[in-house]
């Protein structure tokens, strides 16, 4: 069964394996301070033009996500997403278990509206009541967002432009990072990036590793106690060098962006096939997911041959559906899509 259910069922990449198996006697210091994690920290400082941003290597997206938002925050303070965005809708609550609330906006086609966000820092800072009110201490945006889109270089930094008026950091949550900057018409680099936040994060988990992530603090220093944080909420892995070495893989001869260039061009071909079939987009989307809606019945027939996920209920018996493509998509696998809907009822 051919699966297209989401970017991080697969393995890792032989290379990063080969990292992995290449230092597997190695004795190195624990809990992420050894030479291996050094010389990846290094590799990102160099891929985001950041010299001396701050680099730590964290496990999974969800657990990045409540540990960093936490260290940042004070008990008062919340923080502000739009209403799709993955930490109110996919993460269990993990950051309100922290006991900060996920204040949300309305977004457009998954995105933040800066017009939006400044009027609603506009309105609290004016509220003389505000004090009783739970204070916007961070603003969180993805990138690519929870639906595929991404953020132009001008919509980035009309949102930093907000947020440095209201003294207020910006988080950019990039689990899917290399697929966002490695979309067609994007027009943001990493580095660009990088001078557009106060902290973002290079997601390994959906790209090419076996699992880590790696939070960058670029403009706003890391909380100078931010391992006891992370330690804290679990989130220190003693085997540090595991994540280190992946990293360092990934980011050796441009490993990382390649990978996600593959999966761009494989969601591109996926998009042409049902486009050729006649099926309608949920959404426009340049990344590798893609939102596909399709009637029940075909759904149901789909479901017995490969993976996806239902999205959600559209009118006239159709299901919005997410087929997604990674860095280990095949050309075979979109062969067999195509052959399938060829053949389907």
């Amino acid at each position: 069964m051919i699966s297209f259910e989401c970017d991080y069922n697969n393995g890792a990449h032989p290379k990063v394996l080969e990292n992995l198996i290449k230092y597997n006697g190695a004795k190195p210091t624990p809990y992420g301070f050894d030479e291996f994690c050094d010389r990846a920290k290094d590799r990102i400082r160099e891929a985001c033009g950041m010299p001396d941003a701050q680099i730590f290597f964290l496990t999974g997206g969800t657990q990045t996500n409540a540990t960093t938002i936490d260290s940042m925050l004070y008990q008062y303070e919340g923080v502000i997403c739009v209403e799709t965005g993955h930490i109110n809708v996919h993460e269990a609550g993990a950051v309100e278990f922290t006991e900060h609330k996920i204040i949300t906006l309305q977004g457009n086609n998954g995105k933040m509206n800066p017009k939006v966000l400044d009027k609603y820092l506009d309105d609290f800072m004016h509220d003389g009541n505000n004090a009783h009110a739970v204070f916007p201490g961070l603003v969180y945006i993805t990138f690519p967002t929870e639906l595929g889109t991404i953020y132009t270089a001008k919509e980035l930094n009309d949102i930093y432009q907000v947020c440095q008026h209201y003294e207020i950091p910006l988080y950019i949550d990039g689990a899917r990072l290399g697929y966002g900057l490695m979309a067609e018409g994007n027009d943001i680099t990493l580095p660009y990036l990088a001078r557009h936040c106060d902290v973002f994060y290079i997601g390994g988990t959906k790209i090419g590793a076996l699992c880590g992530e790696a939070v960058v603090f670029t403009n706003r220093r890391a909380h100078k106690h931010f391992f006891s944080i992370q330690k804290q909420h679990g989130a220190v892995i003693a085997k540090g060098a595991l994540i280190g070495l992946q990293f360092e893989a990934l980011f050796r001869d441009d490993l990382y962006f390649d990978l996600s260039r593959h999966a761009i061009e494989m969601a591109m071909r996926m998009k042409e096939i049902f486009q050729k079939k006649g099926y309608e987009f949920f959404i426009d989307s340049p990344t590798n997911q893609q939102f596909v809606i399709l009637p029940d019945a075909l759904v149901e027939q789909l479901s017995k041959v490969m993976e996806f996920t239902h999205w959600g209920q559209a009118p006239a018996h159709r299901t919005i559906c997410r087929f997604v493509t990674s860095w280990a998509t095949t050309e075979e696998e979109l062969e067999e899509l195509e052959r399938i809907l060829d053949h389907a009822q």
